[in-house]
């Protein structure tokens, strides 16, 4: 991923000058940053990648920054690290969707390993989020009679129902079918389902 970087959060100036240092010889793009707060005021939505985040810091804590990141609809992932591993921090890491939780000192296979499935999580998140925006253009160009057919055909309508419920004929219907299929680029019923379910499941996710 070009585009994507590690975003280092960490109070201890040692730690982010080694993790620095090791994922840039890596070959990973980094940004260092040495609390949460510094980090929160700097993010911006456009931001790929992850975020590798220690727990334990003065002012506002790891975990506390993962909610604020889950709430602000973050795109970015987040891998935790703490010196002072236990069980609870960990549940709570990964009930806010930590890819992973990793305890100090670092083990190096093990945080390449944490980072690379955070990384393409993130790139998988964001080509489903592309795909659903470029669906949902598409959408918008159908005409409301179009738009009527299409829900019915993902609900499994037949022609047949289709046309008696909205009073034309069969083969208007199938017309109609036809232009929903060219407009929304889909080569079947199959995909057109699956297309819809997934623009329904966004638009729920961002909605609740």
């Amino acid at each position: 991923m070009t585009d994507a970087t590690v975003f280092i959060v960490d109070d201890d100036p040692s730690v982010r000058d080694s993790l620095g240092l090791l994922l840039g010889l890596r070959g990973y793009r980094t940004a260092i940053f040495a609390d949460a707060e510094s980090f929160l005021h700097a993010y911006r939505p456009d931001w790929r990648g992850c975020v590798l985040l220690d727990i334990r810091m003065p002012g506002m804590d790891g975990l506390e920054l993962q909610k604020r990141l889950g709430a602000l609809d973050c795109g970015l992932t987040v891998v935790v690290m703490t010196g002072h591993g236990d069980v609870e921090s960990a549940r709570e890491a990964f009930k806010a969707r930590a890819v992973d939780f990793l305890e100090k000192p670092l083990d190096q296979a093990r945080l390449m390993a944490a980072l690379d499935d955070a990384l393409s999580k993130c790139e998988s998140t964001r080509q489903e989020a592309d795909r659903r925006d470029a669906f949902a253009r598409l959408l918008a160009t159908l005409t409301p009679r179009e738009r009527e057919v299409m829900e019915m055909i993902v609900a499994g309508g037949h022609n047949r129902d289709i046309a008696e419920k909205l009073g034309i004929s069969p083969r208007t219907v199938e017309v109609h079918k036809a232009r929903v299929m060219q407009k929304l680029q889909v080569d079947g019923v199959a995909q057109l389902v699956r297309l819809s379910l997934g623009a329904a499941g966004g638009a729920n996710a961002e909605g609740g």
